[in-house]
């Protein structure tokens, strides 16, 4: 059975699509995480134009204050799943590093729970967005001062909804990746 070539090609092609879906994942995690690194420079962009115009001009650009505010909740959001990927969100790490130590594969496991909570508990925040983003939409939401400056809130609302979607998910390779690690740990002991 080992030496039978179709076998080996169709496993060797199951990897290989892996390994590609792995690495489009990745690059989806990372492109949010870049536009919201873009959105930060933009956003200190136009405080800067906004002080300039408060000096100058003694009043505040229209939209700035609204806009900045939108714009932070949309860059946490679309930089949340490569926190989660890097393992760099906030928790008590020294508890669970002495306990993963010392009980490995009760670690991974709760270490999974962690992160399937994660995942239900982003997934939920996705799931109202979802509401927020269709009424905003339907509706015809907008910031600003009418007469004077609007934007639509819808598609800053897209973009959170995106952000919370691939952090859920993230969340929740992980919690799958936490389990196999949990397994593999149960084999060897």
């Amino acid at each position: 059975m080992l030496d039978d070539p179709k076998s080996t090609d169709a496993h060797d092609n199951r990897g290989h699509r892996l390994v590609f879906a792995e690495l489009i994942w990745q690059r989806l995690v990372d492109s949010l995480a870049v536009l919201g690194t873009v959105l930060i420079g933009l956003l200190m962009l136009l405080i800067c134009v906004d002080i300039v115009a408060r000096n100058s001009m003694g009043a505040s650009l229209p939209l700035i204050s609204e806009l900045g505010a939108l714009t932070v909740v949309m860059i946490v959001y679309l930089q949340l799943a490569t926190t989660i990927r890097a393992d760099r969100l906030a928790r008590t790490e020294i508890f669970l590093v002495v306990f993963r130590q010392s009980y490995p594969r009760l670690g991974a496991m709760l270490t999974a729970l962690f992160d399937a909570i994660g995942a239900a508990m982003i997934g939920l925040m996705a799931w109202s967005t979802i509401r927020i983003f269709e009424k905003d939409f339907a509706s015809g939401e907008f910031i600003g001062v009418p007469g004077i400056a609007t934007i639509p809130t819808w598609p800053f609302r897209i973009l959170i909804l995106l952000g919370l979607a691939v952090a859920s998910v993230e969340f929740l390779l992980r919690a799958v990746s936490a389990l196999r690690s949990s397994a593999v740990k149960k084999e060897t002991t």
